[in-house]
């Protein structure tokens, strides 16, 4: 039975809890038995909603070991892993703790602010023995799992253009507003456009150069709209974010279309549809359970069979962070291209 400690219940936070809920209720040999957030408030259930629908459930906190203060909890609790959901800022430091304690990690994305924190987290790990996995949903959710298979096999020819797109409310629910502050969430481009950067790193590989065009609209934001295109040799990539979508009923949208030399795959309000070019379009069948569920059993599975981590690398989601640093390089500089 894997023990697992959860650090911070903010928004994302709730979703796993609900996950490591679901994963106890389906039998499953891990146990969440410690909680640990800075804000006591959280464990009398007093919650800011954010933009999807994650972690929403009433809570009983009774049958967790509750902690305010990191250190404590991992200096009390034998944990086999920690599950980390703060905010991005303090993911290297909280990270390294753990891996130094001789815990395993998983840490929500982004992997860190910059490439240097995300190799001082994968010497901790290293040194120390241990895995480290970023939790990039998008690799482990079915339709983009379809995407990635039909580019990998060839089955309908090499891609020619993709288009990547996510928006939605801006997030006001943070603790402390911590996602509108950009020392510490890197703003949209590091904390909601990083997962279209990570699948198109994990689709084709690092492009040649890129070059973002991108607007602030908040004051200690940094961007909040930004739009990428992302050179190739023989591909037209692009990819938008923009969080400032605040219509009371938009909520939130994520899509993408890659057009391939037989076919074009669109993702859109919650479908994947294939278009074979010359006839009629389908709905392919696909794995079951959401990113974040798939992603925490893959980890799980990943710990319990001693198997390496490799769709989740935290070399490549390393360089997810890398291809971001650029794009918000190319952005300060008016567009202009940025090689990697």
């Amino acid at each position: 039975m894997l023990k697992v400690g959860l650090i911070g219940i903010g928004f994302m936070g709730r979703g796993h809890l609900d996950i490591y809920m679901q994963l106890a209720e389906e039998g499953h040999p891990v146990e969440l038995v410690a909680i640990c957030d800075i804000d006591e408030d959280k464990f009398q259930g007093k919650f800011l909603p954010g933009n999807i629908d994650v972690g929403n459930q009433k809570y009983d906190f009774s049958k967790y070991n509750l902690y305010t203060d990191i250190d404590e909890m991992l200096e009390k609790e034998e944990l086999d892993y920690v599950d980390i959901a703060l905010p991005t800022y303090l993911h290297a430091e909280a990270t390294i703790k753990a891996l130094n304690k001789g815990i395993h990690v998983l840490c929500e994305k982004p992997m860190a602010l910059n490439p240097d924190e995300c190799q001082a987290m994968i010497d901790a790990a290293e040194a120390n023995g241990k895995k480290l996995m970023i939790a990039q949903c998008l690799r482990f959710w079915p339709e983009y799992e379809y995407l990635k298979k039909c580019v990998d096999n060839g089955e309908y020819g090499k891609v020619v253009s993709g288009y990547f797109f996510r928006g939605g409310t801006t997030p006001k629910w943070s603790y402390n507003n911590w996602l509108l502050k950009k020392e510490k969430s890197g703003g949209v481009l590091l904390d909601q456009h990083v997962h279209d950067v990570d699948t198109i790193n994990w689709l084709f590989g690092t492009p040649r150069k890129v070059s973002t065009v991108a607007r602030n609209v908040f004051p200690e934001s940094g961007y909040d709209a930004v739009s990428t295109n992302y050179i190739y040799d023989n591909m037209v990539i692009n990819a938008q974010d923009d969080w400032t979508i605040n219509s009371t009923d938009f909520g939130f949208e994520m899509t993408f279309r890659v057009n391939f030399e037989k076919a074009t795959l669109i993702y859109e309000k919650g479908k994947l549809t294939v278009y074979p070019h010359g006839e009629e379009s389908f709905t392919p069948e696909l794995e079951e359970g959401s990113g974040y569920y798939r992603e925490i059993r893959y980890f799980i599975d990943a710990l319990l069979n001693d198997t390496p981590i490799e769709t989740a690398d935290p070399y490549s989601t390393m360089e997810t962070i890398r291809i971001a640093n650029a794009e918000a390089e190319s952005a300060d500089r008016q567009g202009e291209f940025v090689e990697l």
